[in-house]
């Protein structure tokens, strides 16, 4: 991982302690792809021993929220990122450590015309999570929102 990459990471880790308390781990951020990893930890684990629904949904928001500031951290100056909503399925059971990859959906170039056009943008972040073994436990869509500042 680079060292801006690295940055920005900690940016997170600092600013979310839901994100230090899971110990998630950030492998990639870039405006195109964010990639983040929930360790495997029995103290997160839920009744099947896998990991929690709840861990699970705080790694994909939390990847939605790496890529959002790798796109969009140079707007925050005058707005501010905020998740506007978010829709998650469980498709297979999850065992082991998990890694989350989140996209934008929208180029982050239009979201950021919108807001220049006076249009309070809303814009969706697509994020799966996957196993060890490659197979998809879950999907997630968080809508963002960039607020402009009063």
């Amino acid at each position: 991982m680079s060292t801006q990459q690295q940055t920005l990471g900690e940016q997170l880790t600092d600013s979310v302690p839901m994100v230090k308390t899971l110990g998630l781990e950030f492998l990639e951020i870039t405006a195109e792809r964010a990639v983040l990893r929930l360790p495997d930890r029995p103290d997160f684990h839920n009744h099947v021993g896998g990991p929690h629904a709840g861990a699970m949904f705080t790694l994909a928001e939390s990847a939605s929220g790496a890529i959002v500031l790798a796109a969009f951290g140079d707007q925050f100056g005058r707005a501010v990122p905020l998740a506007v909503r978010a829709e998650i399925g469980y498709t297979k059971l999850a065992m082991g450590p998990l890694t989350a990859t989140a996209t934008l959906s929208h180029p982050a170039a239009e979201v950021v015309a919108e807001l220049d056009g006076g249009v309070r943008p809303e814009f969706p972040v697509a994020v799966v999570l996957t196993r060890a073994d490659g197979a998809v436990t879950g999907e997630m869509t968080v809508v963002w929102t960039l607020r402009p500042h009063s």
